[in-house]
């Protein structure tokens, strides 16, 4: 199969940090490739590597086809970038940023204010069209970035943490405009903390901790690896969620969390639910509720890793920000 992103042991280090330590990747064309993984674990360094901005190490990078590293110049002209930072210049207004980037890719005057006019009304930023990027407000500058990465309509799209700091419905707004670009055969390379958002868009996810890739696949095969189904307790009084703990991994061997009053339990199939369930009813703990459902892939991260997808204070430092 013919990948239009294809990364093989990819490696980088910045001094003493392996910011990447062996990393494969791989997307088919007009798919979303969800990458998930804390501040500091190589989701930034990878997305640089791949879009031609980094010299990896060691290891192949392909977009395309291209070879990142020999052959630059022609993946740059067929990607769209999305940093965690925007790119934009603050004096310039809004359309004037858009139509800047269209004529140094080579549109017209007029092909160049159609395009910016275009993608002001997409974003939701025609209201503000003439008004200094500088003093756009942080979602406004986020969403004209994005809008700037897709001008040209990029074979492949990068997106690093593209929604942080969005409010829901600007959030939901871009989920729309990277369904659309797939939809047209755009491949997108989606880097996130947000696991609802990659459960969202992804058709495949790769996740990776402290540089590394320690599981892939689609999000039902991830959710799989938890154990299939997970089974919600919640004590009538808060005080019994340990006891509630332990009376599951006792009924049927698995490790069982209490997160914030209510026990989760990964279950392989219904018949361990009733096990764990006729363990509490002969303690006579009474239950306010309970659920049988599939993970979410929060659960998934942090079973996977032991720790939750949100930045963990050790690690800020390591990846440089794009």
């Amino acid at each position: 199969m013919r990948y239009a992103i294809e990364v093989r042991g990819l490696k980088k280090s910045f001094g003493e940090v392996q910011a990447l330590r062996c990393v494969d990747l791989a997307a088919a064309p007009g798919t979303v490739l969800g990458v998930l993984g804390p501040n500091g674990a190589g989701k930034t360094t990878a997305v640089r590597v791949m879009s031609t901005l980094t010299r990896p190490d060691a290891g192949t990078a392909h977009v395309l086809g291209l070879d990142v590293t020999t052959r630059a110049a022609q993946v740059r002209e067929r990607i769209g970038l999305t940093g965690q930072y925007a790119g934009l210049d603050p004096n310039l207004s809004g359309e004037q940023n858009l139509v800047l980037i269209a004529r140094l890719l080579g549109a017209s005057r007029r092909q160049a204010r159609t395009r910016a006019h275009e993608l002001l009304e997409r974003f939701d930023l025609a209201h503000a069209a003439t008004r200094a990027a500088g003093k756009y407000s942080g979602g406004m500058r986020r969403r004209l970035d994005l809008a700037a990465s897709i001008v040209r309509r990029p074979e492949v799209l990068f997106l690093d943490e593209p929604t942080t700091g969005l409010d829901p419905k600007s959030r939901g707004g871009l989920w729309e405009v990277v369904r659309e670009l797939v939809a047209a055969g755009t491949t997108v390379l989606l880097t996130t903390q947000y696991l609802e958002e990659a459960d969202q868009l992804a058709d495949s996810i790769a996740v990776i901790d402290a540089g590394r890739v320690i599981a892939s696949g689609t999000p039902s095969q991830l959710k799989q690896a938890v154990g299939g189904q997970v089974l919600r307790l919640s004590p009538a009084r808060p005080e019994a969620a340990e006891r509630l703990v332990q009376l599951a991994e006792w009924a049927i061997d698995v490790k069982a969390r209490n997160e914030d009053g209510t026990v989760v339990v990964p279950v392989a199939n219904a018949g361990e639910a009733q096990a764990v369930m006729a363990r509490v009813g002969q303690a006579g703990i009474d239950l306010a509720g309970f659920g049988l459902d599939e993970p979410t892939l929060d659960e998934v991260f942090l079973t996977l890793t032991g720790h939750r997808a949100e930045a963990r204070d050790d690690e800020r430092t390591k990846e440089p920000a794009a």
